[in-house]
Formats: C-alpha cells, structure tokens, sequence
C-alpha cells in the first residue's frame, strides 16, 4: 500500500521592474517590489517548478530553502502564498535563524486569500481492507509505521481500549477498577506496547504508564507515572483504563496497529463505506518549529491563515517537572517556539493535535499569537514555559525545601533562557486535555509578561489558565472567558496558580519565621505582579480563581466569577477589589502572619468559608457587600468587614450576564464600581460566530458550596 507525503519544492520570485525609470523613483519600486514579492506554493505544484503562480512550488519546506538560496544571491523575499490543499510533511518544518526577516520587513508564510491550507504532521494511508472476523477490517501498512491516532475522513478514532469509550462519562469517557487486574489480563496475548492511563489518587491530574510484559501469575509489569509531579501520593484505585491492546479491539470506531506484522486492524460503524475513506495517521510531534538560540534567535517571521492537523501523543515525553508545581511538561508541540523574537502565529487553526497545540520554551521574546483556534489539543491549547537554569535555588518537588541560608537571595532570573512579553490575544482555545488531563488552556512557567487577552476558553479536564510558579510575574489576564473547566479533576480552579517559590516550604510557622527574619523574601522570584482584571469565570467542579500554595503579588479586579467564588491560600501581598461573586463567596485558606492581602469593594452572595486563618486577615478585608445580615454578622465575628454592608446588589439583568448593578445600589455605597459586561472572551468575528458562552446561574441570596468539599464555618 502507498503512504502519501509530501514532495519537495523550490520558489521564484517575481519579475524585476523595467529599466527606463527615474534613479530616485527606481530606487522606491526595487524597495517596494522586494518587500512585496510572492513566492507560490501548493500541493499540485513541483519543486522544479519556477514558484510563479502558474508553475508553483510543492511545500513550505521548499520555500524556505529557496528563499535561502536567494538571500545567498543577494535577492529578497517577502510572503510565501500556500494555495489550497492538504501539505503532508516528510519531516517537521523547521525555520533557524537564517530564515528570518526584519522588522520593516518581516518574512510571512500565509494562506492564499480565500483559499483553505491545511498542513499535516502525518500522511494519507491507501489501504487495501479485507475482513479481519469480528467485523473487523484490516490491511497492510508501509513497514516500520510508527502511530499512536487514526483519522477516518478527518475524524480521530478510538484506539483499542477497556473499558470501551463513553463520551457521556466525564471521566476519562470511561473507567474500570479491574483495568489491568489478573483476570482482565487473562484475555491478553501479549499485552507489551499497551498503556494504563489513571487519575491520580486525589484527582489532581493523571499519569500514564507503558505495558512492559504480561507475568506469569497474571499482573503486568509498568513503566512511567512521571507525568505528575505529585506521584509520591499515589494513583487512583478505581479511574484508569488500558488502551492499545488487540484483545479490546471489539467496538465500532476502535482500531491497533500490529506494528510487528505491519498490519492495520479497523472496526467502522455498521454500514460504513470504508473503501471510499480517507484514512490519515500523525507520524511526528512537531509541525512547525521556529528554532534558534539567544544568541541567533529566529526573528520576524509570520505564518498566518493556515490549519495544522495530526501530531503523534506525548504523554510518555511529559516527564520534565516545573519546579514545586503539580505539573509536568513535554517541551514540543504542534508548533514550538525556541530562540525566536518578534514572531507571529495569526489567523490559523490548530486541531487534533496529540500533544500540546503551541509551545514556547526557552529563551522566546515578543511571540504573539492573535486570532487563532485551537480544539481538541491532546495536553496544552498553549504554553509558555521556560528553563529551569534561569531559576535561582530551584526545587522541584512539593515536599523539597532549602534552609534560608543555603538560598540565593538574588531577585529574578540568573539567565535569559525563558519566555518573555509574548502575547495571546483573540484565541478560542477548546477541549485541550483529550490525552493528558494535567492541562490548561494556556500555561505558564517560568516566564516573564505574558499577556492573555481576549481569549475564549473551555471545556478544560483541568485549568483554563495555569501560573505553576512566581517566575517572575508580570503577567495580564484581562477580558478571557473561561468556563467548564476542571471537568476530570478536582481541587483546582478554572484560574489556578501556585507560588511555591523560593521563599515557601510547606510549614505555615516556618514560613512566618522566615518573612519575620527577611520581609522581601516573598519578591525574590514574583518581581513583578501579576494581574487578572475584567474576565469572566465559571467552575463548576472547584473555585472560579484558586490562588494556592505561596501565589504571591496578584491583582484580582473586576472579575465575574459565576459560579466557585474566590480562594487564596497562603501567599503574600494579593489585592482583589471590585470582584462580583455569584451564588459563592471569597475563601480565605490559612494566610501567613504578614500577608499583607487586601480584599474590598467586592459583591459575594454567601458567607465566607475560612481555613486555619489566623486572627489578624492580612492588611484589610472591608468595604464589601455580603447578601444578608447573618453573612455579615458572621464576618464581624471573624473581625472583619467593619464597614461591609449586606444586602440585594440589585443586578441589571442577571439572566443575560449583566452583572453591573443598578442606581441605588448597595453596593454603590461600598465603594463598587461597575465594569463593563459585554468584552468577555474572542472578539473576531470568524471565532465570534461560534464561540459558546457559559451558562447563567440563577441568582440566589446564599449557596452551599459541597461541590468543594467546604463547610460554612
């Protein structure tokens, strides 16, 4: 059988203009044409080809090494024009510093107008079906195949698994106590190859762990976990389930790949008309890479209008720990920006991809990704994550700690390897997580401004958005959208961060005794703050924003929370004001003796729900609206609120999302101000016209809050 890739390419540039022009005028036409020359490219072209419209070039790949051969020649190129068609790579498609433009001038590899591009990390199988039993299908692959995911006419299929995939079930589609048990392991051959994927035994993310061998006394042998860096607690008993075994290949839509005999086994639907599909398979984990160092970073170049499809999982590649974070990381995804400045990912579409959709690692300045789609990432929609040489005393285990005197009391990062003023702007980024359930719509790492705006994000097994660290702040959330999130865990939120930095251990009257000797030791890593203004959030299965362990220096203002209110746990020198709590209230977890934390001019419509606070809250909490007397009291028996008011906010129109309040207000005369209601998430119209929107709760006076495991004090 064939196995369809791409072939190789070159371009041409457009024809010079004539000679009998004016010096002075002649000069301006050279400048302009150089900047506007359009090399072509599409499938149906030849690398032999001219690149001329009519005779284009083949791949991007081709491109790019002509425009190499050019520039070498003294010639220059502007735009790249990818006409339509599906671009199946031979190898992942890699831009160095060599290929890069200016700033008057910058080099960009774009959709042609109008016309839709897809660029695969895989390739088009033609198979030759024939009855398996079982009504099963299989045919012959090309030798040494190597897949994790199959997609019959564009839709990715269910790779042989136990139990079989429920899309109803909201865990996992699906989970069995006796997944890998003795007796379920009696019905395998040879189960090697196989996997086990399981939550973690508090539903704080998974792991994942390859089938080594099947024992004679029944068990199997594993390997991995390293995908949590909370491993040490355990995995969950009963949420787990095993894939890629042949013995499990029994329901319609599930496939395995016998990579020994090279032979591909498919179960369609009842009356599925598989001669005439199209059959794809990812072979690499990376699409486009723009890759350089700090030193010779790749610079001003743009890929926009294009849809990128098919990368292999990463889940047993996610073993990197992020510092004290809960988290791991796979340093790659779909696209992967390392060493670059001034870059740019506009306009495209990024779906079912195995792995993360975009990474930002290392050493990155000034990436912008703006108007783009990404659904259905197998870990990450984005991240930003950079290397763990820049942090000053890293630790990278919960439980790790290093006495005061053994610490660098240096402030900020000590090398220049980490992610920097990148900006992700007008994004809907959907479902990630449909591999790897420690995930987020957009991570961040150990990484420095990172601006997030605009952006629509949801259906999350986990966060919207992740801070793992304090590293080194000055990030913006403002005006995202973010809701269903933390659908496959649990104590988490759909904003969540940790600040388990420098600073912190895991001892509330140790960290008191340090910040009582050393006042600046909370800022040593969170150098700037980091702020989340104007967004709307709704968790249904935790809190709405969960600042956990040491989150330090954070700004909380006008920000909607629908549904799971607001927790700080821990953490120094956090100001939210001016928040809107519906249906829950603020929760405040175990603060140290000088957290300094401020919170006021907010709207809750429960009593607070405090853990192991001390007496003292912070600096202030006062001046805010609570919905009754009994609320109120209750804050005045914790000494606090000594100027709250209690009350109806008296919202516009709730049942639309207007939460801004009404003339005579209560909340007015705490010092409220009303934000505008109607900016929240993506604002293109192409992402508008099907982005969702959360749902509005009804309004009540007070809720309990048993989905999170709180009790009213």
């Amino acid at each position: 059988m064939a196995f369809t890739m791409l072939k190789s390419r070159f371009i041409h540039i457009l024809p010079v203009v004539g000679r009998s022009v004016a010096p002075g005028l002649l000069t301006l036409l050279i400048s302009l044409e150089a900047a506007a020359a359009v090399l072509h490219v599409s499938p149906e072209g030849s690398d032999a080809n001219p690149g001329t419209r009519k005779a284009p070039l083949a791949s991007p790949a081709g491109a790019r090494d002509r425009i190499r051969q050019m520039r070498s020649a003294g010639k220059q190129v502007g735009t790249v024009e990818l006409h339509a068609g599906t671009y199946y790579l031979r190898e992942p498609l890699v831009f160095e510093n060599q290929d890069s433009g200016s700033a008057r001038s910058p080099i960009v590899y774009r959709a042609a107008p109008g016309e839709s591009v897809t660029i695969s990390g895989g390739g088009r199988l033609q198979p030759d079906w024939t009855p398996g039993g079982r009504g099963i299908f299989k045919t012959k692959v090309p030798p040494n195949l190597i897949t994790d995911q199959l997609f019959v006419n564009g839709q990715r299929q269910t790779l042989a698994r136990y139990p079989d995939f429920d899309p109803k079930q909201r865990i996992l589609g699906g989970f069995a106590k006796d997944a890998i048990s003795p007796s379920r392991a009696s019905r395998w051959a040879d189960p090697s190859g196989g996997f086990l994927h399981v939550m973690h035994r508090h539903e704080w993310g998974d792991a994942h762990y390859r089938i080594t061998r099947k024992n004679p006394d029944g068990t199997v042998t594993l390997e991995g976990g390293w995908q949590n860096n909370r491993a040490e607690e355990g995995i969950h008993e009963t949420q787990r389930f095993v894939e890629n075994i042949f013995e499990e290949l029994d329901a319609p839509g599930e496939w395995f790949l016998n990579s020994r005999e090279n032979t591909l086994f498919f179960k369609p639907p009842s009356g599925f008309n598989l001669k005439q599909a199209i059959i794809e398979v990812p072979v690499f984990r990376h699409i486009v890479e723009f890759r350089g160092t700090a030193e010779r970073p790749v610079r001003f170049l743009r890929l926009e209008g294009v849809t990128l499809r098919h990368t292999l999982r990463s889940f047993m590649e996610n073993r990197e720990p992020l510092l004290r974070s809960d988290w791991t990381t796979y340093r790659g995804g779909a696209v992967l920006f390392e060493g670059a400045e001034d870059c740019v990912l506009k306009d495209a579409t990024l779906t079912e991809v195995g792995g993360n959709g975009v990474f930002v690692s290392g050493y990155a300045r000034r990436i912008t990704l703006k108007n783009c789609e990404i659904d259905r990432a197998g870990a990450n929609s984005v991240a930003f994550v950079g290397r763990t040489n820049t942090v000053r005393s890293p630790l990278f285990n919960y439980h790790r700690t290093l006495p005061v005197e053994r610490l660098d009391l240096s402030p900020g990062p000590k090398a220049v390897d980490y992610p920097a003023d990148c900006l992700v702007e007008d994004c809907l980024l959907t479902s990630n997580g449909r591999v790897e359930k420690q995930t987020a719509g957009v991570q961040i790492a150990m990484a420095s401004r990172i601006t997030v705006r605009h952006c629509s994000i949801y259906d999350c097994p986990r966060a919207g958005i992740n801070i793992g660290d304090g590293c080194w702040g000055g990030h913006v959330i403002e005006y995202c959208d973010v809701f269903d999130t933390v659908k496959e865990t649990g104590d988490h939120g759909s904003f969540n961060s940790w600040g388990r930095d420098r600073y912190w251990v895991p001892n509330i009257k140790e960290v008191d005794q340090r910040v009582n000797a050393n006042p600046s030791l909370p800022l040593l890593d969170v150098v700037e703050p980091i702020t989340l203004r104007n967004n709307r959030w709704r968790c249904d299965h935790g809190w709405d924003i969960d600042l956990d362990d040491g989150s330090t220096r954070f700004v909380l203002e006008n920000n909607l929370c629908l549904n799971g209110g607001i927790k700080l746990r821990e953490g120094f020198q956090r100001r939210v004001e001016n928040n809107v709590m519906i249906n829950n209230s603020f929760h405040p977890h175990v603060w140290f003796a000088r957290s300094g934390d401020i919170f006021r001019h907010n709207i809750v419509m429960a009593g607070y729900y405090p853990i192991g606070m001390p007496k003292i809250w912070g600096q202030e909490v006062n001046s805010n609206l609570l919905p009754n007397a009994a609320a109120l009291a209750q804050a005045h028996e914790l000494g606090v609120d000594s100027r709250s008011q209690a009350g109806d906010p008296a919202f516009r129109d709730p049942a639309r999302g207007d939460f801004q309040v009404k003339s005579g207000s209560p909340a007015l005369a705490i010092g409220f101000k009303n934000f505008p209601m109607d900016r929240f998430g993506v604002q293109a119209p192409r992402l508008r016209a099907h982005a969702r929107k959360p749902l509005m709760p009804a309004v009540l006076n007070v809720k309990a809050v048993d989905s999170l495991g709180v009790k009213k004090p």
